[in-house]
């Protein structure tokens, strides 16, 4: 299968790191976002939104958004529960991650890591970080409870989580009042196969 990235991007970087995690082969097409390669007309076909990560399987067929290319590549791992409330937590945090999380931290890390924080975009990127730090405090409330976010073993949720939370410093944010998810950085990150991203 072909994975077309951002190396720095968390989205991406989740599917490698699950990738590395599950020992899955994948050929990487690094896609150049800030000079426009996700919108030209070869790129449109495989996914009209324009958007990084696109997976390309075997047969030829396209999945495009990270948390889904995650729980196709997951199914059937220890990463994905079989117990159906576990799993419907999984999911909880895996739209947590897209409505409440991404768009602070993910956000405020593109403008001021990507974009160099231009005049333009500063207000905007101040609004982003009230609604980070709120991401952050509900994480630490689940993780002073439990070792992972499900439950007291690895889910998709944590790679999910892990992605922007472990580089959201270069967003602004400080994990330093966050002593439960700075410990549940650590437990990621000792985890066999684990693969850090790209710089």
């Amino acid at each position: 299968m072909i994975i077309y990235g951002d190396g720095r991007s968390g989205n991406c970087y989740k599917l490698q790191l699950l990738c590395a995690l599950l020992g899955l082969d994948y050929q990487w097409r690094a896609v150049d976002i800030m000079a426009g390669e996700t919108r030209t007309e070869s790129f449109l076909k495989l996914n009209p939104n324009g958007k990084v990560p696109t997976l390309i399987l075997d047969d030829g067929r396209t999945l495009a958004e990270s948390n889904a290319i995650l729980l196709y590549l997951g199914e059937g791992s220890a990463l994905v529960p079989d117990d159906a409330y576990l799993r419907a937590r999984m999911l909880q945090w895996l739209f947590f991650e897209q409505y409440s999380h991404e768009p602070y931290i993910a956000v405020a890390r593109f403008i001021k890591l990507y974009q160099g924080m231009p005049e333009a975009r500063k207000a905007e990127y101040e609004t982003r970080l009230p609604g980070g730090y709120r991401a952050l405090t509900v994480m630490e409330q689940q993780l002073a409870e439990s070792d992972f976010l499900v439950s007291d073993q690895l889910t998709l949720a944590d790679i999910a989580l892990y992605a922007y939370t472990h580089v959201a410093h270069e967003g602004g944010f400080s994990l330093e009042a966050y002593s439960a998810i700075r410990r549940w950085l650590q437990r990621v990150e000792s985890i066999p196969s684990y693969r850090p991203m790209d710089n």
